[in-house]
């Protein structure tokens, strides 16, 4: 009997149950001929499966009277299984990570190792439930340390950088024509100059040169100025040391201005071998370069005025007025600090005073117990003699050349605000010109057309006066915004340079307290020591051959040995 819920393409090897004898088994039976296809050929899965009906044939059974009703038990009547229709496909649940595994789960999958071990975490047993991420271990720092230097911004990155220094003051000439020749090393990433690396010897005059010429080139500009001169004392160490401190800073401050570093006069200062045949070729072929008139010279706009000036704009009026008063404390802070440079120094040449003192006197005293702090005294007073000097100094290099830098750097800004007037003067004088050629052509052209060849020419000049007066406005104009970032740059590079000019001011009194305290606690701490005698005690000095006297160890002969020292 065929199996009624089997399909027609696979009802070979779904018809297990057939027609048998009692005595043979069920497993043995032969097939139809309906399935003689094999069981390895299955229809293809792209196709659709189709459910053919088979016809059911009812047979006699001798034995049974009911015939195949007649089972009476979970067998038929021949002892084979019922018939049951087909279990519907059910769809095979894949593994998941986050349910616990079977129990044949612990054997190990084949193929190449798993480098994240993933069937331990499937063979470890946890209990009911989802399993948990593990733990996440804290970040560990790194041994090596990073060197990389921190980020800046693109434009600061384009922009080429300069490294200036001003060394090797030497004084060359003759008696009539002596002056001081510095070096000037530069190291630069531009690429306007010839190499990275270069060195020239200018003198001081070219440095003021520069800021002439640069001044001249560059209207509204607030160009570093160099220190002032001095014809007395300007070949001592301590004038010629603050004097090369002060241009190395002019220098490094032009070359880093945004406008002044692009300057064709500032590559040549910086680079010319033959600078001085140079600047006279440079001077004979613009012969009004020394006058400082700049780009206002070029319009053919006379620049003098007899007029005073009345500023229109609040905001420039106001910074004036911030400028003079800014002046006038800065320097009377100057006088201040010199006044305490003085004292300083007084007071050094009072302790080397009061040293030369207390050295006499110990050599003169007999008494070991005496002498032997009387004289470390006078050698601690030579040290603080020494102090007072050096930090004299270093106020005036640290501090002292901040305050003359930035009086020289206002009257820069107020040569700033004469160029602006002076614009201001040209734009004007231009207009009255311009007024003046109008008066003119409307003349002309009421006497109608007998003045044509000079109304023509008084036309070119209304022209051309009209181009000066816009060109002078805008120069105005231009000038104006430049001195506006000019000013604000001025405050930002104030502030930063007086912060760190205090800074090193404070730093440099400080250490020089902890060194004078250190002095004096080893002092004290030798004069605690009473019942030691070595603690003062000196060598005696050896005499030479010539002299019969024995070598003694007292007192006596110590104080006699000093005298000598004295004597020679």
């Amino acid at each position: 009997m065929e199996d009624p819920w089997a399909d027609s393409s696979v009802g070979a090897s779904q018809s297990s149950v057939s027609q048998t004898d009692d005595a043979a088994p069920a497993s043995t039976a032969p097939a139809p001929s309906t399935s003689s296809a094999p069981s390895s050929a299955r229809p293809s899965r792209l196709t659709p499966r189709r459910l053919v009906a088979q016809p059911t044939r009812l047979q006699s059974v001798e034995d049974d009277p009911l015939g195949p009703l007649g089972a009476s038990g979970p067998l038929g009547g021949d002892g084979s299984l019922p018939l049951a229709p087909p279990v519907p496909p059910v769809k095979e649940q894949l593994p998941l990570r986050t349910t616990l595994a079977g129990p044949g789960a612990s054997a190990k999958r084949s193929g190449p190792p798993d480098p994240h071990r993933i069937d331990d975490d499937d063979a470890y047993e946890q209990p009911s439930g989802p399993r948990h991420p593990p733990p996440v271990q804290p970040a560990q720092p790194s041994p090596v340390r990073s060197t990389m230097q921190p980020s800046v911004s693109v434009e600061q990155a384009s922009k080429p950088s300069f490294h200036i220094t001003v060394g090797d003051p030497h004084k060359v000439g003759d008696l009539t024509s002596y002056h001081i020749v510095y070096s000037v090393r530069t190291k630069t990433t531009s690429k306007a100059y010839k190499q990275d690396e270069f060195e020239v010897k200018r003198r001081y005059r070219d440095f003021l040169w520069l800021y002439n010429t640069l001044h001249a080139n560059n209207p509204g500009v607030v160009v570093p100025p160099p220190p002032e001169k001095q014809a007395v004392g300007r070949f001592e160490s301590n004038f010629v040391e603050s004097r090369r401190a002060a241009l190395e800073k002019m220098l490094n401050k032009t070359a880093a201005h945004p406008i002044l570093q692009n300057d064709g006069d500032l590559k040549l200062f910086l680079e010319s071998e033959t600078f001085n045949i140079d600047v006279k070729h440079k001077e004979r072929k613009e012969p009004n370069l020394g006058e400082s008139k700049g780009m206002l010279s070029t319009l053919g706009i006379n620049v003098g005025s007899t007029n005073k000036f009345v500023e229109q704009d609040d905001w420039f009026h106001d910074r004036r007025v911030y400028l003079d008063a800014l002046e006038n404390q800065l320097k009377a802070l100057l006088k201040a600090l010199e006044s305490m440079v003085q004292q300083r120094k007084a007071m050094a040449e009072a302790a080397g005073d009061f040293s030369a003192s207390l050295h006499a006197l110990s050599t003169v005293e007999l008494s070991p117990t005496l002498s032997g702090p009387l004289d470390a005294l006078s050698e601690l007073q030579i040290t603080i003699r020494d102090v007072y000097e050096r930090q004299a100094q270093q106020d005036v290099l640290t501090f002292g050349i901040i305050i003359e830098e930035y009086i020289r750097l206002i009257g820069s800004v107020k040569q700033s605000f004469t160029q602006r007037q002076k614009a201001y003067y040209s734009w004007h004088t231009a207009e009255q010109d311009l007024q003046k050629r109008k008066a003119s052509q409307d003349k002309l052209l009421r006497q109608g057309k007998s003045q044509q060849d000079r109304l023509n020419q008084v036309s070119a000049e209304v022209a051309d006066a009209e181009r000066k007066v816009h060109q002078a406005r805008l120069l105005f104009d231009d000038m104006g915004r430049l001195m506006h970032s000019e000013l604000d740059r001025f405050e930002k590079e104030k502030v930063e340079d007086f912060k760190s000019g205090v800074e090193t001011f404070l730093e440099g009194a400080v250490e020089a307290q902890k060194e004078l305290i250190e002095k004096w606690e080893t002092f004290l701490m030798q004069l605690d020591a009473e019942d030691d005698e070595t603690v003062f005690y000196r060598p005696p000095v050896i005499q030479s051959a010539g002299n019969n006297r024995p070598v003694g160890d007292t007192a006596v002969d110590r104080a006699r040995a000093r005298i000598d020292e004295d004597s020679d």
